[in-house]
């Protein structure tokens, strides 16, 4: 394409709008477009962003608070504060068309993208829209969403279906085939619960798991901690003889997900994603406290189309998930038929279809 463009990618926030974010950015960058990333001033977007070598303005944002309280009319007025702080951005350099990620972190750049009558493109992760594409998408020309169905609960004349964006790293690897488990091999288990960690994972795994090779099921783990204590949960395994690598934080994702045979995990839109690039069968347990409830539509959606297993939080118990991991470890032909249909899920392209979407946006 001849035709170079200015574009803004508002991502800020958090790891789930950054990733994609800047995914679709490094994609613009390398087609030749000038690329600004507006981000929300948050400290997980200081890693997430290392390496990226264009332009940065930083709008300081906070997320959508309900209900009249003091905290909520505090957040309408930096809510506005962002849109005058990014209207007086914009002027100085307006862009050819803007890409949101969606989050409060995308209110400011969007409503002063419209006030200047730049054209802007949506970006919808989870299957239930969030309350910042559900307000903002009224007046948008065009939403690009992660699920297909999302067109039954966000009404929009052009919703447009791109998948979830991917870091690069992630979308070549994903083209590798996962090293099958061997026969009588031990079943080989990732546990994550997000950047931060999920208590009731880390607390309630490691006693099913001890209670699974009490049954001689043979067992191997990778355990993703966050911010909970990584040794106290590594004592628990050894304590039961289970073979574990406990972590706070894995780099390289990509390594894990070429190795395991099934991932314990949240069903946020990246996890999901995730997932079906590598083809991961997942037991999902969505975090009930989402906005929307928005994981259990995610992970209901997985389920429908049998690359999953689901439990809600409330239901999860030690002796259940020992029952489960002993059927699983019994069934390996069912784990393989769960991988088969969740690799079929991928959409390893969705950097590429947003960044063409942008493009006819812009009418480049």
């Amino acid at each position: 394409m001849d035709k170079k463009l200015k574009i803004g990618v508002a991502c800020g926030g958090t790891g789930g709008h950054i990733f994609p974010g800047l995914a679709t950015a490094n994609v613009l960058v390398k087609r030749g477009h000038e690329v600004t990333l507006w981000l929300a001033g948050k400290d997980i977007e200081h890693d997430a962003i290392i390496g990226w070598k264009g332009e940065i303005i930083t709008i300081p944002s906070e997320g959508f608070q309900f209900g009249l309280s003091l905290r909520s009319v505090k957040t309408v007025f930096r809510l506005y504060k962002a849109y005058h702080l990014s209207l007086a951005q914009m002027r100085k350099q307006e862009p050819n068309v803007m890409l949101a990620m969606g989050s409060y972190a995308s209110f400011g750049p969007v409503k002063a993208a419209a006030k200047l009558g730049v054209p802007y493109v949506l970006h919808e992760a989870n299957l239930v829209p969030g309350r910042a594409v559900s307000m903002l998408s009224r007046k948008s020309d065009t939403v690009a969403v992660s699920f297909e169905k999302t067109s039954y609960y966000l009404k929009h004349h052009n919703l447009v279906f791109t998948g979830m964006p991917l870091r690069k790293d992630l979308q070549e690897a994903s083209k590798s085939p996962r090293l099958p488990r061997k026969k009588d091999a031990p079943l080989r288990i990732l546990v994550m619960g997000g950047s931060r960690g999920a208590q009731v994972l880390n607390e309630i795994v490691p006693r099913s798991l001890a209670m699974a090779v009490e049954q001689n099921i043979a067992i191997e783990v990778i355990h993703i901690a966050g911010l909970q204590d990584a040794e106290e949960i590594y004592k628990l395994y050894a304590k039961a003889n289970v073979k574990a690598d406990v972590q706070h934080f894995i780099q390289k994702m990509e390594e894990v997900y070429l190795n395991i045979d099934l991932a314990i995990c949240r069903s946020g839109a990246a996890t999901c994603a995730e997932l079906a690039a590598f083809g991961v069968p997942a037991l999902l347990i969505p975090y009930p406290h989402a906005v929307r409830d928005h994981q259990m539509s995610n992970a209901r959606v997985m389920q429908d189309s049998s690359t999953a297993d689901v439990v809600a939080q409330q239901d999860l118990t030690a002796t259940w998930l020992r029952d489960y991991l002993v059927s699983v470890a019994q069934k390996p032909a069912r784990l393989e038929r769960m991988a088969e249909a969740m690799k079929k899920r991928a959409q390893t392209d969705a950097s590429e279809r947003l960044a063409d979407l942008l493009e006819k946006v812009a009418g480049a």
